[in-house]
């Protein structure tokens, strides 16, 4: 892979790190300590905590001071300036069902696009203390005292394959039917996680990640992760991923051509 195109990405990839440690000052005083939850509405339950919205809020006020001209999509509080070359993509906590319920499978998501495309991606865990992040060529995990650089795995047929999936709530009938056949054809399948589960894929624990509805928030921070580890990530027709929608995410190029012909017939 060659390198991006943008002299700064180092500046940029520490301002993505500085983002996630202020995220997290704010984020784990809340984690396991019976705080309120809001419902967003719908007919599914949304839930949101003054977690995801003082995250956001931190996220955002860092940026007004060191990138004032950038734009900013994010969850919990709308989009600014989204016409700019570069925009810093937030999700302040992913998986917040995960988060109220005590479980550590949730993260926060930063990601900047340079002109629309992902530049760089950052998911942190910060009870667990890990942290994902692409480079400009690589991409790599980081906890404690470790860090390195993390790839997919080679899987090309399905019985050795393991796929993981958020929650089938999210799917309609006829995706349900589809993620079925592919459910039944590999060696094992979990769900739960979040974006937990696409940091695994990078990390070369699981094969195959497949989910509907998601927003671009919840994906464009984790594509170039995926990409830069080795992976494929797209729509289950095989198109671009960036608006979210129905996501397959593959460690091995075979195996996510084999899985779209089944998830997009």
């Amino acid at each position: 892979m060659t390198k991006t195109a943008y002299p700064d990405f180092q500046s940029y990839l520490a301002t993505a790190h500085a983002l996630a440690d202020r995220a997290s000052e704010v984020i784990l005083p809340h984690f396991r300590a019976g705080l309120a939850v809001d419902h967003k509405g719908g007919s599914q339950f949304d839930p949101v905590t003054a977690a995801d919205r003082g995250a956001e809020s931190a996220i955002r006020e860092a940026l007004a001071e060191i990138h004032p001209e950038h734009g900013i999509v994010g969850e919990e509080f709308g989009n600014e300036r989204t016409g700019a070359d570069l925009c810093w993509i937030i999700d302040p906590i992913d998986g917040t069902r995960a988060f109220i319920m005590g479980q550590p499978l949730w993260g926060t998501l930063i990601g900047l696009t340079a002109g629309g495309t992902p530049l760089l991606g950052m998911m942190n865990q910060p009870y667990t203390g890990e942290r994902f992040w692409s480079g400009e060529t690589e991409s790599f995990f980081a906890r404690g005292d470790e860090m390195r650089a993390i790839r997919t795995r080679t899987c090309t047929r399905f019985e050795d394959a393991i796929l993981t999936c958020t929650a089938p709530d999210y799917f309609d009938d006829a995706e349900l039917s589809r993620f079925e056949t592919l459910a039944k054809a590999v060696r094992l399948r979990r769900f739960g996680g979040d974006c937990y589960n696409y940091c695994l894929l990078a990390m070369g624990q699981v094969d195959l990640v497949a989910e509907a509805g998601l927003k671009p928030f919840d994906i464009l921070p984790l594509i170039p992760i995926i990409e830069r580890a080795g992976g494929v990530v797209t729509t289950w027709e095989g198109g671009d991923p960036r608006d979210g929608g129905r996501i397959l995410a593959a460690g091995d190029p075979a195996l996510h051509a084999a899985a779209l012909k089944i998830l997009s017939a």
